[in-house]
């Protein structure tokens, strides 16, 4: 695949530091994304800093650069760090997310800043117009599959896979492999040839599934057993489910950023479930987080934007209610029977 970086790559020369960020609540795909970008950009001598609006999985954490001069940025807690990454920048190139919007709380610094701006992204609607440049591609697996191939097609790797830094291809294949639930759901030709590619790199993908998915611990596997076995909610007729996790809960099986990770993918694996639902009580109770998953043809990304202030993709979606947390099992029946009886499927 071949990506246009004629207007990309006047910015890379020009910049002297990059701030590379990524989105909120952020998962593999924008944990790898930003990493690799970081150890592309270190290659070829440009500095950069990650900024993370919130806490990333600790599952991921293996991909965080071992120098403490380049590990990511958290806002929470070191808020005063990132407005100083993001203040001291000239580039900034934002990764896996379509609008300034979903970064929250660094928004204002993002939208303040006069660096130039940069998007890589593969969701729906991306706001292009707040950006100096814009790589935008919804038929793609993943942001990291996307910046793959971006920089494939930049003029040092010239499409050999071999000039590709090994963090960096190790970070890329990590977002990929998370984003497609480990090659189960939104994968295209060129997500195996990526795949492929990176195999002929050299990195050890037994190894980094290991370390991603085979990391957990004995509270969190007690957790997901609490939560198929006693809290979810199967509504044959619509042929959905869902489950709720509160934060007494959380605190009872010593919950971790990051440990409810691919539990809305579990009742998927019923054969009669085309829609699957998983709402997390926010940390601070003012919001539930919502992650919706589908089968087939069941868009759930229209769900999400009609019913639960989100999106995402056609069988991966997630957005946010601002209600309590027990109310969410009939608002999520209810609003997947009009859903579906308006023809979606």
């Amino acid at each position: 695949m071949k990506v246009d970086t004629s207007l990309l790559e006047p910015i890379l020369k020009d910049s002297h530091k990059v701030a590379l960020i990524g989105h909120f609540n952020p998962d593999g795909d924008s944990v790898g994304s930003v990493v690799g970008m970081h150890h592309y950009l270190s290659h070829r001598g440009i500095d950069s800093v990650m900024v993370l609006p919130s806490e990333y999985p600790g599952s991921l954490e293996f991909l965080n650069p071992s120098k403490e001069e380049e590990k990511i940025i958290v806002y929470k807690p070191d808020s005063k760090a990132a407005a100083r990454a993001i203040a001291s920048c000239d580039t900034i190139i934002c990764l896996d997310f379509n609008s300034f919007s979903r970064t929250e709380c660094l928004e204002p610094m993002i939208r303040k800043s006069k660096a130039a701006k940069v998007l890589i992204d593969h969701h729906l609607s991306p706001d292009t117009g707040s950006f100096d440049v814009a790589i935008s591609k919804t038929d793609i697996s993943s942001a990291c599959e996307l910046l793959f191939w971006t920089l494939m097609s930049l003029p040092d790797i010239d499409g050999n896979v071999k000039k590709l830094p090994m963090p960096c291809a190790n970070a890329l294949y990590v977002g990929m492999m998370t984003d497609t639930n480990n090659f189960s759901n939104s994968c295209f030709p060129s997500t195996f040839s990526m795949a492929s590619l990176l195999l002929k790199r050299g990195i050890n993908k037994n190894k980094l599934q290991e370390k991603v998915l085979q990391c957990y611990t004995v509270p969190r596997t007690r957790l997901m057993g609490h939560l198929v076995k006693e809290k979810l909610i199967y509504f044959r007729s619509l042929h959905a489910t869902c489950m709720t996790l509160n934060n007494k809960e959380k605190a009872a099986y010593r919950f971790k950023p990051g440990d409810s990770e691919g539990f809305v993918n579990l009742p998927l694996a019923v054969k009669s479930v085309r829609i699957s639902g998983l709402f997390t009580e926010n940390r601070d109770g003012k919001y539930v987080r919502v992650s919706l998953r589908s089968k087939g043809n069941t868009d759930v990304n229209m769900l999400a934007r009609k019913y639960f202030n989100g999106g995402g993709h056609k069988n991966a979606a997630g957005g946010r209610l601002y209600i309590p947390l027990e109310d969410v099992p009939q608002y999520f029946k209810n609003s997947v029977r009009e859903y579906l009886s308006e023809g979606k499927k």
